[in-house]
């Protein structure tokens, strides 16, 4: 297969790197130009990360890369386990540091570390960085939560789908800047398919070959070449993520065992699922209770902030029944409304319901894929639907709406990414506002888009009143949670087809606490 070229600017941009031994103070880890991207030839070129954080710990992450687009998706590493230094310290230039370990990056690994701790202090920031082979990475800011009982505030910021071709990825940078306590990422973290199959206006910005990705090695290599990028090192470097997928981290539309065009046969789909998840474990910050076993990857969990908030983190994609009609959009299909079909699952459905039930906390929010809010994209008196999100699964939504009311969720907000446009939506059982749900745009997917609404746009959100804000650009969400209200920010960028694009809050919205529905901030 093909290499993947890569921009001068991914590679080169970002150049400096942290100190050059591990005790030797190094820079603020979010004072690192480009996250520290190391150049060629230095093993950490694929920048670190941390994510799932708990009361006592969370997991750091890093991969061993000295040629990250290497053809056979190793890295340019030896087929050898080679051993990684890493360091923990409560400051940012670690003149104290609190842990020290070594693990093995193995080649059947893709040369990753996990590194899982605990025992650390709630609710305060901590730094790490790693050293190998005479190399040493940026380093990172990680952060533990508050104790259970602990009504800490929350800075969190969502994003989702971010494809390489068709942008610079500036929002990610911006996401640093705010140095938030927490990034959600929802979903198309990276794609499987390059931008020659869908044209964006302007053309593609950056370099781009290559077939699409089907094997292990075609997934490193993607994943590698996103991490390549400095502006998302600095957004992994800047604070713990917590991460889920949607489809193009496989395929685009899979539901289960199926891909998307099941007429033109796939028969090695599972294992191509396989690689797929092998990769995206090796490549993201996660536990060893997310270990893939074979061809499934339990990638439902909970992370909490003290009694605050609880995310419950959702896999739309693993456990669905096919979309219905041929998975065309918009859809009339009644089968959409055959309350045996499940997005989730019967055990993560049963799971979720069990979380909401046990919950103590002021905030429950939902992280998942797809439009949760029932949305009509035919105008005048017919209606249509798009089969792949919530509305093509009608008794799943109902089941959890319900369950959210029986259990007494005080407040239920449902966080969305998928479509690369901005949406705010009260969530309705008839006339009843009973949750709220907050959409995020695109990183880069769809490229530019504009501030101006076409005609189009305009009909059908008239059609759906419950839509209280739609946008087409680029951004993500960030919020500001409380124990009274939750605020969210909705960051837009003018372009993303140059890089170095302004960030701006193109809308704020407040949900007040007992009270589902959304106010103008």
């Amino acid at each position: 297969m093909p290499q993947f070229p890569v921009s001068r600017r991914s590679v080169l941009l970002g150049g400096a790197a942290a100190a050059g031994a591990l005790g030797v103070a190094a820079p603020a880890a979010w004072s690192l130009p480009g996250a520290g991207a190391a150049r060629r030839g230095e093993v950490f070129g694929l920048g670190v990360a941390s994510g799932d954080p708990a009361p006592d710990g969370f997991v750091l992450w890093t991969r061993l890369a000295a040629d990250p687009l290497a053809e056979d998706g190793m890295g340019g590493m030896p087929n050898k386990a080679l051993p990684v230094q890493w360091e923990l310290a409560t400051d940012e230039r670690f003149r104290n540091v609190v842990r020290r370990g070594e693990e093995q990056a193995a080649p059947e690994m893709g040369h990753s570390v996990h590194v899982e701790l605990s025992g650390l202090r709630p609710d305060r920031d901590y730094f790490y960085r790693f050293r190998a082979e005479g190399s040493v990475s940026p380093a990172g800011r990680a952060r533990t939560t508050p104790l259970p009982q602990a009504m800490s505030e929350l800075s969190m910021v969502f994003a989702s789908c971010a494809q390489f071709e068709h942008g610079y990825f500036t929002a990610y940078r911006h996401v640093a800047e705010e140095h938030p306590d927490l990034v959600l990422h929802l979903g198309d973290y990276q794609y499987e398919y390059q931008a020659g199959d869908y044209e964006i206006p302007g053309g593609n910005p950056r370099d781009h070959a290559g077939p699409e990705t089907v094997t292990l090695a075609n997934y490193r290599q993607r994943h590698a070449q996103y991490k390549t990028d400095p502006d998302l090192q600095a957004a992994h470097a800047a604070a713990p993520w917590v991460v889920v997928w949607d489809d193009h981290e496989l395929d685009n539309n899979w539901a289960d065992e199926v891909h998307e065009n099941p007429e033109e046969p796939q028969p090695d789909f599972l294992e191509r699922r396989k690689a797929a998840f092998k990769a995206y474990y090796e490549n993201m910050p996660l536990r060893r209770a997310q270990v893939p076993r074979g061809i499934d990857l339990r990638l439902h969990r909970r992370v909490q902030w003290g009694s605050l908030a609880t995310f419950h983190m959702l896999d739309t994609r693993q456990y669905r029944d096919d979309q219905v009609g041929d998975d065309q959009f918009p859809t009339q299909d009644p089968e959409r409304l055959n309350p045996k079909r499940s997005l989730t699952g019967a055990e993560q459905e049963r799971w979720l319901l069990q979380g909401l039930r046990s919950s103590g906390a002021r905030w429950d929010l939902l992280g998942q894929q797809v439009m949760f809010a029932e949305i009509d994209y035919q105008n005048g008196a017919e209606k249509g639907y798009n089969p792949d999100a919530w509305d093509g699964y009608v008794g799943s939504r109902e089941r959890v709406m319900r369950g959210w009311r029986q259990a007494g969720t005080r407040n239920p907000v449902v966080l969305t990414g998928d479509v690369h446009t901005h949406w705010a939506n009260e969530i309705h059982d008839g006339d009843a506002i009973v949750g709220t749900e907050l959409t995020t745009t695109s990183i880069t997917s769809k490229g530019d888009g504009s501030a101006e609404l076409t005609e189009r746009e305009k009909t059908y959100l008239a059609e759906n009143p419950h839509v209280r804000y739609y946008a087409n650009q680029r951004g993500y969400v960030s919020t500001k949670i409380t124990a009274g209200e939750l605020r969210a920010d909705y960051k837009v960028l003018p372009y993303v087809t140059e890089p170095g694009a302004p960030v701006r809050t193109a809308a704020s919205f407040v949900v007040e606490d007992g009270s589902p529905g959304l106010n103008e901030a």
